[in-house]
């Protein structure tokens, strides 16, 4: 192993760590620029989109980890935290350029396996929603409903299904259920990714792996161990993606494929005897 003995919680920001800040800023600022001045949305061409969308454009694998929430601030400032608190041992331990294909890594690893999971949830509604739209029955639309929470609580969808209820061949009812299953059909399939989130969740696994017993100061206040720290936050991520809240619009398995790829590819640094990974 590496000599390089870490300390605990400190200000100093790496060559990659500060440009990778900057970055990040400085598009969320434009972002908000554009958005709130002109009306133009980045996310609609640079944002990651499901690959069955129209809109989806194979760049999009890299440009979608410089884009952040214009609604939520705190998704680009705690991206940005958890980075600097967790990357900058691993970057000094490492050297700028490892450090750097890590993150790439990470973060198109954590893309293509929450890629994986628009793959089967397109599939597993598209098999819901035209069962319902060959076949517009009562039960069809309330299994569809049930899986997907098409209804999450709305007045007029609640209304909806009593319709249905007790008059399965309203002509009415059944029209306007349709056009709204495949409304959302359309919708679903152009699901948007932003963040750097994959990439950070595993800089902040190979930091806890790594450097388990380094201390961090969790929201600058508690002194907590790098591991601590680590799986705490990725075992919520995997509670949170298997609860599926139907207001929850965080890619948790975006996160988790970042852990998954930052753990393999130290695995395999680990099998060329680099452990040092230098």
């Amino acid at each position: 192993m590496s000599n390089y003995r870490p300390g605990g919680f400190h200000f100093s920001l790496p060559l990659v760590i500060k440009n990778l800040m900057i970055i990040n800023g400085l598009v969320w600022l434009i972002q908000m620029t554009l958005l709130h001045r002109y009306g133009y949305d980045m996310n609609d061409h640079f944002a990651l989109h499901y690959w069955g969308s129209s809109a989806f454009r194979p760049y999009q694998f890299i440009t979608h980890f410089f884009m952040h929430s214009t609604s939520n601030p705190w998704h680009l400032i705690m991206n940005m935290l958890i980075l600097w608190i967790s990357g900058a041992t691993l970057e000094n331990h490492w050297g700028p350029k490892r450090f750097l294909v890590f993150y790439l890594i990470c973060g198109l690893g954590a893309a293509l396996c929450y890629m994986g999971v628009l793959t089967y949830e397109n599939i597993t509604l598209t098999k819901y929603a035209n069962a319902f739209l060959h076949d517009p029955t009562y039960s069809n639309f309330v299994a569809l409903d049930n899986k997907f929470s098409l209804s999450d609580g709305s007045t007029s969808l609640s209304g909806l299904k009593d319709v249905l209820s007790h008059d399965p061949n309203n002509d009415a009812a059944i029209g306007i259920a349709k056009v709204y299953v495949q409304q959302y059909v359309h919708q679903y399939s152009n699901t948007v990714v932003v963040g750097a989130s994959g990439a950070i969740y595993g800089i902040l696994f190979a930091f806890g792996y790594l450097f388990p017993n380094n201390i961090v100061f969790y929201s600058f206040f508690f002194p907590v161990k790098a591991k601590f720290f680590a799986g705490f936050m990725i075992i919520s991520e995997i509670w949170a993606g298997i609860q599926n809240a139907p207001d929850d619009n965080v890619a948790h398995f975006a996160h988790l494929g970042g852990v998954l790829f930052a753990y393999l590819l130290i695995k395999a640094w680990n099998r060329t005897h680099r452990k040092d990974f230098s």
